[in-house]
């Protein structure tokens, strides 16, 4: 379990206890703000990225020393998990509401619109906590040309739409708004913000429960989950002409399986191959 699972979820997935997505929680005066000024700004996340280059390019003890602060900071405030897509059916199962709503991570990134992102609330009824803070939060690029704000749509719905982007190779991942506030689900490729600090050795996310494994027998080499990994963790044998995964890179996201013809690959807890065991 990773450590959240430890502070937040007595022991279990903390993104599956239902008080995590409450409106009570949202309640709170420091949530309310923090969501305000985190919708009105995506321009904050751009400038965040280049603080973080020039982190990058400072001395080694220098580093050493700002990164975990900045970390910690972040798991406080605002920060992820990869999860496979039978967890998200999961957490649909007991949330009320779902509202699409474009990225910020990649209006800050590519200055597009993208609807990937999920609001999600054990508030009952169309018109959520979430989307009203979001609403007035004065973010103008979520009322431009080709939205018109936020969308509230049916669990099958927005469960239909993740499973389509998992098929252009976005992964998943579940985040907080102060933790451990569960604010929504975001699918991520390269232009996510946050999975491009990850190659910044900056992790923003804590990897899945899981790691992905392949079938030596199954396997036939196509090498089509190669290309779908966007953590780089999957490698190839010319001499058996198989497919394996590397377990110190794996994020357990599980799109692979989603382009593997042969159904070789499954996943498994993260905690049952002790290489990876407490690799988070």
């Amino acid at each position: 379990m990773c450590e959240f699972c430890h502070q937040h979820g007595e022991g279990e997935k903390w993104y599956l206890k239902a008080e995590n997505y409450s409106s009570d929680l949202l309640s709170d005066l420091r949530r309310r703000n923090f969501i305000r000024h985190f919708f009105r700004n995506p321009e904050r996340m751009r400038r965040n990225m280049t603080l973080l280059d020039q982190l990058n390019r400072l001395p080694g003890f220098v580093q050493a020393a700002v990164k975990p602060v900045l970390i910690n900071r972040q798991k406080r405030n605002h920060y992820g998990q990869v999860l496979p897509l039978e967890e998200i059916e999961k957490i649909f199962g007991f949330v009320n509401s779902v509202t699409r709503l474009p990225c910020i991570c990649r209006q800050a990134s590519t200055g597009s619109e993208h609807r990937c992102c999920y609001g999600l609330s054990l508030e009952p009824g169309e018109d959520t906590e979430l989307g009203r803070l979001v609403r007035s939060s004065g973010a103008e690029y979520l009322t431009g040309p080709d939205t018109s704000g936020l969308e509230t749509i049916s669990k099958q719905e927005a469960l239909r739409h993740i499973q389509e982007l998992e098929k252009k190779n976005m992964f998943h991942s579940v985040w907080t708004f102060i933790t451990p506030f569960i604010g929504g689900i975001c699918n991520c490729d390269l232009d996510c913000i946050a999975f491009r600090a990850l190659h910044k050795s900056y992790p923003a996310m804590f990897r899945a429960e899981y790691l992905a494994e392949i079938s030596y027998d199954l396997c036939i080499g196509c090498r089509a989950c190669m290309n779908s990994c966007q953590f780089e963790a999957i490698v190839y044998s010319v001499k058996d002409e198989k497919a394996a995964i590397d377990p110190l890179k794996c994020y357990g996201c599980g799109i692979c399986r989603a382009f593997c013809r042969e159904e070789a690959i499954g996943l498994r807890e993260r905690t049952a191959v002790p290489v990876a065991a407490e690799l988070w």
